[in-house]
């Protein structure tokens, strides 16, 4: 089991900032919870699977994907159409709704062993759990750091864009 975990998406990153923020963590390597390892937009090209696997490779980072931890689609269809009924999209969203926080919960984390999962990683492992959204507090990312720290004792750190604070873009003239 991981000793320490590093919450990092891929929005408002570019490949050279998210590996220094691996870096400067001291991720040894990150664990992938998306379900589709794709992202749309060519300036997240980088962050697709091949090209991010080859890019830590590169690194010296390693790379596991845990799809066994992504939201099924039905949980990621209906948090996008509560966000859309807001006003937000999944860039822009800035929280997890109750319902899919129990959903998630209950489908998730209630049926996978984390101990199992991470079994190959010692205590002095620190391991970084992406997805895409900014916000940690926008993700199911922080679900399973929340169930991390909780019930495994394992420290966990949020790694946050430039221009960014836990509660969103910090824009010019304004606090965070």
């Amino acid at each position: 089991m991981i000793g320490r975990a590093l919450t990092i998406g891929v929005y408002d990153w570019d490949a050279a900032s998210f590996l220094r923020a691996l870096r400067g963590a001291g991720a040894e390597t990150v664990l992938d919870l998306r379900r589709r390892r794709g992202v749309r937009g060519r300036e997240y090209a980088w962050a697709n699977a091949r090209r991010l696997q080859a890019m830590l490779a590169e690194a010296g980072i390693g790379y596991e994907h845990l799809i066994e931890l992504a939201p099924t689609n039905e949980m990621r269809s209906a948090l996008y159409a509560s966000a859309a009924a807001r006003g937000e999209s999944q860039r822009t969203r800035t929280t997890l709704t109750e319902e899919y926080r129990r959903e998630y919960a209950r489908a998730i984390l209630g049926r996978v062993d984390l101990e199992r999962l991470l079994a190959g990683y010692g205590r002095e492992c620190t391991a970084a759990l992406m997805c895409v959204e900014a916000l940690p507090a926008a993700c199911h990312r922080s679900l399973v750091a929340a169930e991390l720290r909780e019930h495994h004792g394992v420290a966990v750190q949020d790694a946050l864009p430039e221009g960014w604070t836990k509660t969103g873009r910090v824009r010019p003239g304004r606090p965070g």
